[in-house]
């Protein structure tokens, strides 16, 4: 018979279907299958619908065979089968899908789940095979016929012998080249894990003959130094799971099954700290399985990590990595998403943009958030595990794109806190505030330790204020991006009005800074580039003086920006301004050398700025002029 060319713009067109639309030659076999499966399905639901029985899905398995010394791959079915017509508008038509038109004609059903729609994924086994045949005998037809291609060039269709029903499709896998290896797609390790990556969820059993080996049994007479013996055996393994967990009921699953799912899953020694299960029905359909990690992988806070869930189209991966179904702060979680209703790209590689993803991406955030929630309050200890692993990530999450997510995220936050020595809540510590509290306290330091020792905390404590520890360098970004809580303000410890003192006691500083406003004046000269001015506080006790800074950048946002900055000329300074205890007999000193005329003004001034600085936490110019200061002044 004369070869036929393609009812298209064939050459061109298949050309770009071979070497352009897919991006893994891998894909070949999904499609593969996947068509495979259609037509299998095909057959089981006419059966049903017209009330045959006898007709199992194991009784219809889609058989591989890999014939390495002749370069030979044949992946068949014993599905509906096509006539010499349907091979030539399914096969000879380029982009016209049999299964989009099957699925047409007989709408939705619950059983029976059509994956094809495009009439393009048998095209895919060029990729790999530079002859490929195809031989189908169609459903309560006594005819076979064999389609044959090498390409581009055109097709042939013959008429043969086949003793049952469906289809047999004979790869001849191209040989090696300099940059491309096909060999390995003759390789039964190879295909099998292809068949898991990819197909591990079609609903029919995947069979191959799987070269396996076994000990001998031993021999009635032989003696001690009998050596076992090992031999090769031929066994038809079924290669697919079939049925995917996330399709079974939650009854039927314990907390060791879905384990032992995330463990191999997710190639994750530990066991997650929570699953998720969910199935959703409406305007979007989906099936969900998540899990919280118990700890961070290596590459969690690197560039290098890939957020995003494994998505299904019927029991089909399309993608490993679907990052536009996990939001930036919750892309520690692991899982995937089964689902019929997205808008798939020519290749199944890529999606859509569509409002199916969106609606389902806002749905998992949200059962996300609601998960996180119940294990902050029925698990803590659990919650505190995932935090520690985390909880940068959700802070981040809530000072991003300008806090758009901050009241998704709030509640989700904990800081240590100085009254209960432990972990809280924002709510929490609401919870708790005392009647007059007007903030929400905050400090900020390397260490739980260290930001307890800031002057500043001495006056909170002594009036019982709960203060957060932020001790994270992203904290106070995140804090301020908070703004408020519960319509509870935020406030620093270093800020200028902590809300602490009653008008007589501002009223008290006031006067007393007209009062030594000479000195004050001459501290501030001799601190000229290193404070903006010098004032007196009444937020101090025991310690005789402490830093705060004016303006938006705090000492703390500084040092966090400067570790950061490349060069000098990206370096940032906050404004900061040395306050002074007036009860302290520090500043009675000051009051007796100002008296005096002392020269010695200036060099207290300098030695109390170095100490507000190592409080602080903050480099020092001049560590040897500073102890050198100190030692004169002993002297």
């Amino acid at each position: 018979m004369a070869k036929k060319q393609f009812k298209a713009e064939s050459k061109r067109l298949l050309d770009l279907m071979i070497n352009s639309i897919y991006t893994h030659k891998e894909i070949f076999l999904r499609e593969l299958i996947s068509n495979a499966s259609d037509a299998t399905d095909k057959l089981y639901y006419n059966a049903m619908q017209e009330g045959k029985t006898g007709i199992t899905r194991d009784s219809l398995p889609i058989e591989l065979t890999l014939d390495k010394e002749n370069r030979k791959f044949v992946i068949e079915d014993h599905g509906c089968g096509m006539t010499a017509d349907e091979m030539e508008s399914n096969l000879g038509t380029i982009a016209r899908s049999g299964s989009l038109a099957f699925k047409q004609e007989n709408g939705k059903q619950d059983d029976i789940d059509i994956i094809g729609q495009f009439g393009v994924g048998f095209y895919a086994a060029f990729m790999v095979a530079s002859h490929v045949e195809v031989v189908s005998r169609a459903i309560g037809s006594e005819e076979a016929n064999r389609w044959e291609s090498d390409g581009a060039a055109g097709y042939v269709i013959t008429p043969c012998e086949k003793s049952d029903n469906g289809t047999r499709i004979t790869l001849t896998i191209k040989e090696n080249t300099e940059n491309e290896n096909y060999d390995e797609f003759l390789e039964s390790y190879h295909i099998q894990s292809l068949v898991k990556k990819y197909s591990d969820y079609i609903r029919y059993p995947i069979k191959m003959d799987m070269i396996k080996s076994r000990m001998k049994d031993k021999p009635a007479d032989a003696g001690e130094d009998y050596q076992p013996e090992w031999e090769e055996y031929t066994e038809n393994s079924t290669l697919n799971s079939m049925v995917p967990i996330w399709k079974k009921s939650k009854s039927e699953l314990s907390d060791e099954d879905y384990n032992a799912f995330y463990r191999t899953k997710f190639y994750d020694y530990q066991a997650p700290l929570r699953h998720i299960h969910t199935s959703t029905e409406g305007a979007v359909t989906y099936t969900a399985m998540l899990f919280i990690p118990s700890h961070a992988s290596m590459d969690y806070y690197t560039k290098d990590y890939e957020k995003g869930l494994q998505l299904y189209s019927n029991g089909v991966l399309i993608m490993d990595k679907c990052a536009d179904l996990l939001p930036d702060h919750f892309s520690f979680v692991r899982g995937m998403v089964d689902t019929a209703d997205l808008s798939l790209n020519i290749s199944r590689e890529m999606l859509q943009h569509d409002r199916h993803l969106k609606a389902i991406a806002q749905s998992i955030e949200k059962k996300i958030k609601s998960e996180l929630l119940k294990m902050q309050k029925d698990e803590r200890d659990n919650y505190e595990q995932f935090w520690r692993a985390f909880g940068r990530q959700l802070k981040y999450g809530a000072y991003a794109e300008y806090g758009a997510h901050k009241e998704l995220l709030q509640d989700l936050l904990m800081y240590h806190s100085t009254s209960e020595d432990k972990l809280v809540t924002l709510s929490e510590y609401v919870s708790r505030m005392k009647e007059e509290q007007k903030y929400i306290y905050y400090a900020c330091g390397e260490t739980v330790e260290k930001i307890k020792l800031l002057p500043a905390m001495e006056t909170l404590c002594d009036k019982g204020y709960e203060v957060l520890c932020l001790d994270d360098n992203i904290d106070e970004f995140c804090v301020k991006m908070l703004a408020k809580y519960n319509e509870k303000e935020f406030k620093s410890i270093t800020d200028a009005d902590l809300g602490l003192e009653s008008e007589d006691e501002k009223e008290e500083i006031k006067k007393l800074s007209e009062e030594n406003a000479g000195l004050l004046g001459k501290l501030g000269e001799a601190l000229t580039g290193k404070v903006s001015k010098v004032e007196l506080t009444g937020r101090l006790k025991s310690h005789p003086c402490c830093l705060r800074a004016e303006g938006p950048v705090t000492l703390e946002m500084e040092k966090v920006l400067n570790q950061q900055a490349m060069d000098e000329s990206q370096r940032v300074r906050a404004e900061r301004v040395l306050e002074l205890n007036a009860e302290h007999p520090v500043f009675r000193k000051l009051c007796a050398l100002q008296a005096e005329n002392s020269d010695q003004v200036a060099t207290y001034a300098d030695i109390l700025y170095t100490q507000a600085m190592l409080i602080e936490g903050m480099p020092i110019d001049d560590p040897v002029a500073y102890a050198n200061a100190v030692c004169e002044l002993i002297s």
